[in-house]
């Protein structure tokens, strides 16, 4: 794949999406479509069910969560350069107990202009933000330990929102990290911003090469890391430790963390969510990477990016996948696919499970290689027989 990075099986990915969020939390709809994908057919009437809710953290420390919009005045936007580059962003922390309220999964405003991009119709337009979460919104954090807390940046999918990583976000912050996940502007149907715009994705328009995107992306990544560990305070988050420093990203944002972590020495750790990489081949790795990958295509010949990429991983790699999944198992989204029997025939791993799975493996490699507690990963990887190994 040489074009810009949508989901894997683009069309009929992005159609299951978008009818899926909406038979798991309305009785009926219209079919939906991506910006690159054609309408999808009619759906069947669905009785009304509970609103949806991200699983529990598992975790013992209160979740907070603060939102934030940077601008990079060093860098014009490469889809509207007019602009300089601006990111919106939220942060996870761990808080003190709180009576705060319950954050927002997303705004009545950013629902509706999801619903519009994938031209869904007959159901509220605040639909969306309806989602239950468990963080609370900007409760005081919980005091840092003298060195500072790790940081764990976000980067999502082409065309999905930064919310769409928030039950991963909420886990790990449950556990001791700061997290930030980034809306990388103009990528995505509806990014807010503090002066009434909200954006929409004039990078779906353009269809940029996958490494463009990437290459993008990896800079907003640097630029986002930079900015919190100058002044975390501004952010509303307590002392991060600049040594460790991690990426994760899903699809696209997988990509990136890859390009983060080969450009950019800063960053102590990456890991790709079934994200094809395309700017492997083109040096050297040194530093932990964690390939994750759906149980297609995860597996080794299944994307000739993952080989090279994999050739270039010098220092300590894993390559794992995950059995049943597909590549939006990895996203919140999955629990709404079940739910509508719209994942596809060749997701057979339950959501939950997924879900699971998921926080598992990215929080145990997380703690091996920026905790350094011991080998984690190999436990987790052990506990579920989903998981496969490739290569070591």
């Amino acid at each position: 794949m040489t074009k810009v990075i949508r989901s894997a099986r683009p069309a009929r990915r992005s159609a299951a999406l978008a009818t899926a969020l909406l038979l798991a939390v309305a009785p009926s709809c219209a079919g939906g479509r991506s910006a690159a994908a054609a309408p999808a057919p009619e759906v069947a009437r669905a009785a009304p069910t509970a609103l949806p809710a991200l699983p529990e953290p598992t975790g013992a420390l209160p979740v907070g969560l603060r939102t934030a919009r940077l601008s990079d005045t060093s860098r014009r936007d490469p889809w509207n350069p007019d602009r300089h580059r601006e990111l919106a962003v939220s942060l996870w922390y761990p808080a003190l107990p709180s009576r705060a309220p319950h954050a927002s999964y997303v705004t009545a405003r950013e629902s509706e202009l999801i619903l519009r991009f994938h031209r869904v119709k007959g159901v509220p337009a605040d639909l969306l933000s309806r989602t239950r979460v468990h963080a609370r919104l900007a409760p005081p954090p919980l005091p840092a330990p003298p060195r500072g807390l790790p940081l764990v940046l976000l980067s999502p999918g082409f065309t999905l929102p930064r919310t769409s990583l928030t039950g991963l976000a909420e886990e790990l912050a449950s556990r001791g990290y700061a997290v930030a996940a980034v809306d990388h502007a103009y990528e995505a149907p509806a990014i807010s911003h503090p002066d009434g715009r909200v954006t929409g994705c004039l990078a779906c328009e353009r269809r940029p090469e996958g490494a463009r995107v990437a290459a993008v992306r990896a800079a907003d990544l640097r630029f986002l890391r930079e900015r919190l560990l100058r002044s975390p305070g501004t952010a509303g988050m307590g002392p991060l430790d600049p040594s460790r420093v991690a990426v994760v990203g899903h699809s696209v944002g997988g990509a990136a963390a890859f390009e983060a972590l080969r450009t950019d020495a800063g960053f102590a750790a990456a890991a790709n969510l079934d994200g094809t990489v395309h700017t492997a081949g083109k040096s050297p790795v040194d530093r932990p990477f964690l390939l994750l990958g759906a149980g297609g295509h995860g597996r080794p010949g299944a994307d000739p990016t993952w080989g090279r990429a994999w050739k270039d991983l010098s220092g300590p790699r894993r390559w794992l996948s995950v059995r049943g999944a597909g590549h939006l198992s990895f996203t919140d989204y999955a629990p709404l696919l079940e739910r509508t029997g719209a994942a596809g025939p060749e997701v057979t791993l339950g959501a939950a499970d997924a879900q699971r799975i998921t926080r598992e493996l990215v929080v145990a490699f997380l703690d091996e290689r920026l905790r350094l507690h011991g080998p984690r990963l190999d436990t987790a990887a052990r506990t579920d027989p989903e998981v496969v190994e490739h290569g070591r």
